[in-house]
């Protein structure tokens, strides 16, 4: 079997189009899956330290190990999660944040490089960014919920790791992982678009709106909130646009385009460094250096900004 999945697949967002079958069904089969993990055909993925396996070369690839490579590890994995399958191939998270030195463990060592999926995600096949990401997203879940947020007592993964129970008898309550809903927006008046920064970025750094969608609000709500917050402007149609998975840490980005009048922008110095129109003909001419630059590529920011301006 080829270790590239999905590449023949759909072009959405980056991070999506994985290509795995989910299988839900088969994650509450123990057995099945302690079969699946002595099966030296399965693949695993490893994550250490929220950075990813990556081949090295000339081209950027993810880095699976097969059974044989993983046997060693997996004694050591803080949790393996099931993933999904690629026809008869089950694929698994492997959580191998304790080894302190994975250039000294030859089944790692061999295969690549740990690196931030943010720097090479632009440079996979989307299925396999996919994979990556989807990866990264359930081991940080579960590095984060060790204990039950009811009683507070240790919790135990189940379910392949799609589930983790509290081990308190009187408790049991069960924890599912957690994706944070975020609004992201390209606000335009038709020729002009609104675009911030925030003080932390790189120098240059510019990207569209966002905000994370509060209790009790629709994702429309957000947007029109999230807009009068940052820059003061008032919205009229939201035009929902597209999705995509942001593992950085934990948050679904929902995209949309954004119309409203045009209007000088009242900047909240508390939420951005800065804001401000630009027409397209700017954005077209990026220089992309520490004057000015476009959101990274593999981001919806930066589909949001290009779709716009395929359509002046």
């Amino acid at each position: 079997m080829s270790d590239a999945i999905n590449e023949d697949g759909p072009r959405g967002n980056f991070y999506t189009g994985m290509g795995l079958d989910r299988a839900d069904h088969l994650r509450r089969d123990a057995g099945w899956l302690e079969a699946r993990l002595a099966d030296p055909e399965s693949r695993f993925v490893p994550v250490r330290r929220a950075h990813n396996l990556i081949r090295r070369g000339d081209d950027a690839r993810a880095a699976w190990l097969d059974g044989a490579g993983a046997r060693r590890l997996l004694p050591r994995a803080a949790e393996t999660i099931f993933l999904g399958l690629s026809g008869e191939t089950a694929y698994f998270a492997l959580d191998v944040s304790a080894i302190e030195a994975p250039e000294a463990e030859p089944a790692l060592a061999e295969r690549g490089e740990f690196l931030d999926l943010r720097v090479v995600g632009p440079l996979l096949e989307r299925g396999e960014g996919a994979i990556l990401a989807y990866a990264r997203g359930l081991v940080y879940w579960h590095q984060r919920h060790r204990f039950c947020s009811v009683c507070g007592s240790p919790s135990t993964s189940t379910q392949g790791g799609h589930v983790r129970r509290c081990t308190h008898e009187a408790c049991g309550v069960e924890h599912f992982p957690r994706t944070d809903p975020a609004v992201i927006m390209l606000v335009h008046d038709g020729e002009r678009c609104v675009l911030g920064r925030q003080k932390v970025w790189r120098n240059g750094m510019h990207s569209t709106l966002a905000g994370f969608v509060e209790p009790g609000e629709s994702l429309e709500e957000a947007v029109a909130r999230e807009v009068k917050e940052e820059v003061g402007l008032e919205v009229g149609e939201v035009a929902y646009h597209s999705s995509q998975p942001w593992p950085f840490p934990a948050s679904l980005m929902l995209g949309f385009h954004a119309a409203c009048d045009h209007a000088p922008l009242r900047v909240n110095e508390q939420e951005l460094g800065g804001a401000q129109w630009f027409s397209r003909a700017q954005l077209e001419a990026s220089p992309e250096d520490d004057s000015f630059r476009l959101p990274r590529r593999d981001s919806i920011a930066r589909r949001l900004i290009e779709d716009w301006l395929a359509e002046g």
